[in-house]
């Protein structure tokens, strides 16, 4: 039960002056579909599957009030949001800081012929030291995708009100590295977070911690990305006991 005048939704606190932030991985690339490494390879669009996840966009999202869409520069994230972002009557901002791994030499790669590269084993079992040669940290992925996250989160809030959502068009593993962060988990264990094309996850910041309020959300119902109505009191505590459900009230 929580104290008088805290309101639950939906089995998460309810917060104020902070924006809800919606991260959403590219729909499926033809990159993804043929097995390979595209990293940041100029030229690679969405296949079949993916211009379909893309089309299906807007219905998933509907109701639901965005304020402000961010995307990583590369082609795939581009044109997942392009059409659906045109009927909000929005423009996209282009963040570098969102666009996808630096893989360097393994970049084009097919998966299985990396999974025998000595590296891979450190990528999947301590990937907070893997550098990729002639690319980037995992590390440096995660500091630099986080600070974008974190920027884009205050300018919105301050832009929009503390009720808005926005939303953040990125890449699986840089994702991933940004859910890691919220959820107070090591580097090394992001790799036991799924996040497939074009699925949502969903986080909100406060004065004192991240709350993720979803992950790897491929479905249609958006009761769980919509923001706190605006008499709900502002709070970084997290719920004690455990969730009520759809409770309002003490």
């Amino acid at each position: 039960m929580g104290a008088p005048g805290r309101v639950f939704v939906r089995g998460w606190p309810t917060l104020g002056g902070v924006a809800t932030l919606i991260l959403l991985r590219h729909a499926r690339s033809a990159a993804n579909g043929s097995g390979t490494l595209a990293g940041r390879a100029e030229g690679v669009g969405l296949d079949d599957t993916g211009v379909a996840q893309a089309a299906g966009l807007g219905g998933r999202l509907d109701g639901v009030p965005v304020s402000s869409v961010v995307v990583s520069p590369l082609r795939r994230c581009r044109e997942t949001v392009a059409s659906w972002v045109s009927g909000l009557g929005l423009e996209p901002v282009v963040d570098e800081r969102l666009a996808e791994v630096d893989y360097g030499e393994w970049t084009g790669r097919k998966i299985g012929e990396l999974t025998e590269e000595p590296l891979w084993r450190v990528v999947q079992q301590h990937p907070s030291a893997a550098v990729f040669p002639g690319g980037e940290g995992l590390a440096q992925v995660q500091a630099r995708a986080v600070a974008a996250v974190r920027e884009h989160d205050r300018r919105v809030s301050e832009e929009f009100g503390p009720h808005a959502v926005w939303v953040a068009c990125s890449h699986g593993d840089v994702i991933k590295s940004v859910l890691a962060d919220a959820l107070g988990l090591h580097l090394d264990g992001f790799q036991r977070i799924v996040v497939d094309p074009c699925s949502v996850s969903v986080v909100r910041y406060t004065e004192t911690r991240p709350f993720v309020v979803k992950v790897n959300d491929t479905g249609g119902d958006v009761s769980g990305l919509l923001p706190p109505k605006e008499e709900q009191q502002p709070s970084s505590d997290a719920v004690v006991g455990g969730s009520a459900g759809a409770v309002r009230g003490g």
